[in-house]
């Protein structure tokens, strides 16, 4: 991508998209706060699914741009929907410049917005006393799962919580309900939930009806326009500019 010093290529960031309106609400938060942090950048939205722009939308007008996916994981959306709707645009503006970035995640802020969030909803950081059940939506792709578990082991190195586990809302085992239940067996003093989601909706939801039904004593929110989100997408953004993620050809 050639350099712009003083007009900086327009970040195109694609959201997952849901039919729950509320999904779209947060989205918009998110990047308004990017807007707000980086006045001089042009930041638009797209979505894979369930509400417009699509992001050949987004990307209409435009010469040249960043596309980061606005993904907690690298799974078969950022793997292969996005490298595949690029294509389909590449092919048909063949002078456009894109740049394509990394998912949010992993990233050690990400940790600390989960915090951010539980100690929103009244958990202190690190609490000996309590076991984190660390939710993220789930995959098919396994390589994905795994992040997930290594992200909750190195987080339970990093603070003396009880314990830090994985548990996925789709996809994949144990589900957030089966984790509660197992930690409230094993005599976990304190059970909380903290959502690896970046928005509300159904996931969201289910998430928070079942742990709480299982026994969970605190669900905290989704990550949403945290701030440490908002360093994260500014710093997947200029890793784009510097070191674009590679689309296959296939």
């Amino acid at each position: 991508m050639r350099s712009r010093p003083a007009d900086r290529a327009p970040l195109v960031a694609v959201a997952h998209g849901s039919r729950d309106p509320r999904a779209a609400v947060t989205v918009e938060e998110l990047l308004h706060a990017v807007r707000l942090r980086e006045p001089g950048l042009e930041v638009r939205t797209a979505y894979l699914d369930h509400a417009p722009p699509t992001l050949a939308s987004a990307l209409s007008g435009l010469d040249e741009a960043v596309v980061l996916p606005l993904l907690l994981t690298a799974a078969y959306h950022s793997r292969v929907d996005i490298p595949a709707a690029l294509r389909e645009v590449s092919a048909r503006h063949p002078m456009l410049q894109v740049a394509y970035g990394d998912t949010l995640g992993p990233h050690p802020l990400l940790v600390g917005a989960l915090e951010r969030r539980l100690a929103e909803a009244g958990v202190t950081p690190g609490d000996p006393g309590t076991a984190v059940v660390l939710v993220s939506a789930g995959s098919s792709d396994r390589r994905a799962n795994l992040v997930i578990a290594r992200m909750a082991r190195d987080w339970a190195r990093a603070r003396p919580w009880w314990s830090v586990t994985a548990a996925f809302a789709s996809a994949a085992a144990p589900s957030p309900e089966q984790e509660v239940a197992r930690l409230r067996r094993a005599g976990a003093p304190r059970v909380v939930v903290a959502p690896y989601l970046l928005a509300p909706g159904h996931f969201a939801d289910k998430v928070t009806r079942d742990t709480r039904q299982a026994g969970a004593d605190v669900v905290a929110g989704v990550l949403g326009p945290a701030p440490e989100i908002v360093s994260v997408v500014l710093e997947r953004y200029g890793q784009a500019v510097r070191r674009p993620v590679a689309v296959a050809t296939a």
